[in-house]
């Protein structure tokens, strides 16, 4: 059963709408759910207690029982006192949207750092939640109300005890994702040394990044049409033109209303974006809601200082878009399944990335042969003829290469401010 709510008070953003419950839908879809009934409750402000309004609950629990259900899903986020009277008046388990996607990330990391990540999100999610999730919670002082006569006294609750060792998980997850850090930047400064540029893939859920990733360099990773179905960082290499090859990284895909600590769970896996050369920002232009969920994506790279690094906006599944496809210089479109638009992405990404490059026509002395062997390591070769006198050779080079190599040019001289 899933239930959402928009009230006067509540940010735009938090507020359901038909647009947000589809989500919610196709979310328990994703976690292995089947969704029955939605019910949407409109009010001034949410009830302190039950969040909808005792009529909304008794309506909830009247479908639940007919049809039923044993899980309700709100769209908003609770508190653990609501999720904890819902679900006593339901009658059945309650999960809040971040708690439905928390469960969908559980079923999904592959990987070690993928684990730790949902790992260290559930316990920041569960530890204001475990009053009243248990009856074995129950204070065993005068206060709990059914403390039998002669256990009541100082000494540390059973509550006490299991949030103790919770915060304890915490640091300890905590200090694995610092290590899972430290070897992700240690990898970053060697390709930085190896001046190999980083391209990552960012965009909302189901955008098509990991379609779009195998339709470029031939991966053979999942790619389904299905929420989050990209939880761990994928990365493979491009050549986008002769001189240039890029690392592409696909990443997890946004959502609106994402859990705050799983934002800071997963910064290990999104710092790459503020290190990236560029973003290629995947939108699903067949989506009506393309322009909201485009906006969803902008915030969060703002919230994690990617801002400033250079974006492209990949409009991908403009096969199945009726209407005038957007243009500019700014953006390119395509059909990441059928790789029509791809040579006009590479393009575009060569111009970004393009770093003072020229095309030169050498001709070195058989005595400094050994430039051949720099030009074909630092830049590209795209001819060679071995002569009598020397070796005539055409090349792609960037501009330190071209320092080293300059007068190898025939009647190349240096300009001078008379020339200008």
């Amino acid at each position: 059963m899933l239930a959402g709510l928009s009230a006067a008070s509540m940010e735009e953003s938090e507020r359901s709408s038909e647009v947000s419950m589809d989500e919610l839908a196709a979310l328990v879809d994703t976690a292995g759910g089947d969704a029955v009934a939605i019910v949407m409750q409109n009010r001034p402000s949410p009830d302190p207690r039950s969040f909808i309004g005792d009529g909304k609950v008794r309506e909830l629990k009247e479908l639940i029982e007919a049809n039923d259900c044993d899980l309700a899903v709100f769209d908003n986020e609770l508190t653990p006192s609501q999720m904890r009277v819902l679900s006593e008046e339901l009658g059945v388990k309650v999960l809040d949207r971040s708690g439905l996607i928390l469960d969908i990330f559980a079923q999904r990391a592959q990987t070690r750092e993928g684990q730790l990540q949902v790992e260290l999100a559930q316990y920041k999610y569960l530890l204001p939640r475990l009053t009243g999730m248990w009856t074995h919670l129950v204070r065993q002082t005068a206060s709990g109300g059914s403390s039998p006569i002669g256990t009541r006294g100082p000494g540390e609750t059973q509550l006490e005890t299991d949030r103790r060792h919770i915060r304890r998980k915490i640091q300890k997850l905590e200090e694995e994702l610092a290590a899972v850090r430290k070897v992700r930047s240690t990898q970053r400064r060697r390709r930085e040394k190896n001046a190999v540029p980083v391209v990552a893939l960012v965009g909302y859920t189901n955008a098509g990044k990991s379609t779009l990733l195998n339709c470029l360099t031939g991966a053979a990773i999942p790619a389904n049409d299905r929420l989050f179905d990209t939880l761990d960082t994928t990365t493979r290499r491009l050549r986008i033109d002769e001189t240039t090859e890029v690392l592409l990284s696909d990443t997890v895909g946004f959502i609106r209303k994402l859990p705050t600590h799983l934002i800071e769970a997963f910064k290990a896996t999104l710092e790459e974006l503020s290190y990236a050369d560029v973003l290629l920002h995947v939108i699903d232009i067949s989506n009506p809601e393309w322009e909201a969920q485009a906006a969803v994506v902008d915030s969060l790279i703002r919230q994690l200082g990617a801002e400033s690094t250079p974006r492209l906006r990949v409009f991908n599944k403009c096969d199945a878009y009726i209407g005038v496809l957007p243009h500019g210089d700014d953006l390119v479109c395509l059909s990441a399944k059928s790789g029509e638009g791809t040579d006009a992405l590479v393009s575009k990404l060569s111009q970004m990335l393009d770093r003072g490059r020229r095309r030169v026509t050498l001709s070195i002395p058989y005595a400094s042969a050994g430039l051949v062997d720099l030009l074909s390591r630092e830049g590209a070769v795209l001819r060679l003829d071995y002569g009598e006198s020397g070796i005539d050779c055409e090349a792609v080079v960037g501009p330190e290469l071209f320092g080293r190599v300059r007068d190898f040019i025939p009647g190349y001289r240096e300009q001078t401010d008379e020339d200008e």
